[in-house]
This record gives structure tokens, sequence and C-alpha cells, in this order.
């Protein structure tokens, strides 16, 4: 009973809040004669005067203060909203009486009784998209793929997710469909050996190198491809080839590339490239000199960029040069701490973090 009586409450403030203004247009319709008062008062003082009742000075002080009244009561009416008619207040309040009960009873009967079954227990665990974790949401879609195993797209959705969740075989089985449903193309067989050589260890066996090779027929300029291939040849102990496929990408490349640091240090790596920092104009003066006076230089411009580099702790492509610099000149120890101060003044930033150690990989520092 505490319950119906707080909505019988509920109701009854809706029918007032409805009432209410109902009520005062009707009385300001009554306050609107007040101009008409006014007027009638004018009159009476006209006719005061002409019997003698009240002098000039006194009827011109009436005229003066009734005729202030009349203007600020012709005003609030001019400025007033146009009121309902009779009729129209009458029908809201029935409306409003009769109507309000009824339709917050017929809302409240099949969408708020105390009588209403529950939900499944599956229907209240579901939260919008954008609220489920990534875990659910890989779920729903792989239970979407089991129905429509044939759907590319979804293949295409599911399978860089499941590569960054750790899930290699899936993923793997995931790139395999969505190559067999959605056509060929050389960025999914580039992403499949990419797996296949993350499964392997970080050898490119023979089955990934099929899958860079097909990349590559589809597109010579897929870097990911190009990079494996090369990648693949310096395992193969072709070292030279490495390099000149490397060197390749290097010159066809744009100057902010985001994989050219990675090329840079693979190419360190195999003695494929110079040291970063020094423009061609000073390594070929360089070619002239002595031997001691060239290795005095060179390590002066690696100076200068590590002095560099302390001062701007943002620039990850430096840091990635500057390391590799160390390991082609042969200096291990100083590599490993110019790549320790690099993950330190980087570590607020996830994202030059993240280049930074993907940069890394290839110089087997962290052994």
């Amino acid at each position: 009973m505490t319950l119906w009586f707080v909505f019988a409450l509920m109701t009854a403030a809706a029918i007032f809040a409805v009432l209410l203004p109902l009520g005062l247009g009707a009385r300001r319709q009554s306050e609107g004669r007040e101009t008409a008062v006014y007027k009638d008062q004018l009159s009476e003082i006209e006719r005061d005067l002409a019997t003698c009742l009240i002098g000039q000075a006194e009827a011109e002080a009436a005229r003066l203060e009734i005729g202030r009244r009349l203007l600020a009561a012709t005003d609030q009416e001019s400025q007033a909203p146009a009121r309902p008619s009779p009729g129209m207040r009458r029908a809201a309040a029935v409306l409003a009486l009769i109507g309000l009960p009824i339709l917050a009873l017929g809302m409240y009967l099949p969408l708020g009784s105390p009588r209403l079954g529950d939900f499944s227990l599956a229907s209240r665990k579901s939260a919008p998209d954008g609220a489920q974790p990534l875990d659910a949401l890989v779920a729903q879609v792989e239970q979407h793929l089991q129905k429509n195993p044939t759907d590319a797209g979804g293949w295409n959705v599911l399978a860089p997710v499941l590569a960054r969740l750790g899930r290699t075989d899936a993923a793997i089985h995931a790139y395999r469909n969505a190559i067999a449903y959605g056509g060929d193309g050389a960025g999914p067989r580039a992403d499949l050996g990419e797996l296949l050589a993350a499964a392997a260890g970080g050898v490119v066996t023979a089955e990934a190198k099929a899958e860079f090779d097909r990349a590559h027929v589809l597109d010579g300029n897929d870097p990911k491809a190009n990079y494996f291939l090369g990648l693949a040849a310096e395992q193969d102990g072709r070292r030279a080839d490495a390099a000149a496929l490397w060197r390749a990408m290097l010159a066809k490349a744009p100057a902010d590339a985001p994989w050219r640091p990675l090329i840079e240090a693979s190419l360190g790596r195999v003695g494929g490239g110079e040291v970063p920092g020094l423009q061609a104009e000073t390594m070929a003066a360089a070619k002239s000199m002595a031997e001691p006076d060239r290795d005095a230089m060179i390590r002066g411009m690696v100076d200068r960029l590590a002095n560099r580099l302390k001062q701007n702790g943002d620039d990850v492509e430096g840091w990635l040069r500057l390391v590799r610099a160390y390991v082609v000149m042969g200096d291990l120890e100083k590599a490993k701490a110019a790549l320790l101060d690099a993950r330190q003044a980087v570590a607020n930033d996830a994202e030059h973090l993240r280049q930074l150690n993907e940069g890394a990989k290839t110089f087997g520092l962290d052994g």
C-alpha cells in the first residue's frame, strides 16, 4: 500500500502542475480589466471638475497618477501571452484529472509492475559494445564466425586482435581464412608470414618465407615483406643480399617512414650501412683521411649526437641511430648504456617506447 500511496502523491503533483497555470491564466484575465477601471476614473474626474467638486490643480494631479497606472496596465496586457478560451481551459483540466492517471497506469502495468518476471541472466550481463572488455568482444566475433565461417570481413577484424592478445595460433588460422574467403593481398600475406616467424621464435621458416615471397609478388614495395625477406637472407648467411635489399628499401622510403630506424639498424648489423648522423659530404671527406683521424672524427660526431639526445630525449630515431653507431663501432657497452638511457627518456610515452623497443630488437642487446 505504501508504494501505491507514493504513486498517488506523484500523480496528484503532476495534475497540480498542469492545473496551476490554467488557474493563473484565468486570474490574469480578470486582472486585465484594470484598464477599463482607470478609464472610468478619468471620466469621473472630468465630471467632478465640471460640477466644481474638485479644483483644477487636484484634477490635474489625479489625471497624472491615473494616467501613469493606465499606461502601466496597458503595457502589461500587451506583453501578456495569448490566453486560451475558458472552454479550452476546462478541456485541459479534464484531461489532466482523468488522462494523466490513465496514462500513468497504462505505462506502469507493462513496464513497472512488481509482478513482472525477471529478465534472463544473459540479458542482464550483456553490456553495450563500447563497455564490454576486449575478450568478450572477441568471443562475440568468434561466435559470429562459427555461424558465418565465410565472412572475410570478420576474419580480417579478428586476426590482428588475436595477434595482439598473444593468441598466435588462432591469429594464424584467422589470417588464413581471411585470405581464403576475402581474396589475396600483400598485407594479409605479410602479416601471416610475420606471425609464422614469431611462432618459430623469430626464425623466418620456409613456410613464413613463402608468405613473404607471395606478398612481394603482389606488392614489390611492401615494407614488412621486404624486411623479412632481408632477414631471411641474413639468417641464411647471405648478408650481402640482405644489405642490398634493405638499402633499396631506404632509397625508396620517405624520410619520416616509421620503419626506417629498424632498417638502418639492420644494415648496421650486417655491415651494410654507414654510421648514422654523418652527411654524405662528411663521409666522402672522411674516406680521404688517415684511419686514426677518420675514427676520431666519427667518434666526435657520435658524441655530439649523444649530447644532443641528452637535451632532447624524445627523438626515438636519434636514439636508435646512436645505439646502432655504437654497435657498428664495436662498443657494445656504450650501446647497452645508450639503449637504457633511451628507455628512461621515453618511459612516459607509451608509443615512443614501443617504437624504441621495436627498433632495438635487431641489435641483440637484451639477451
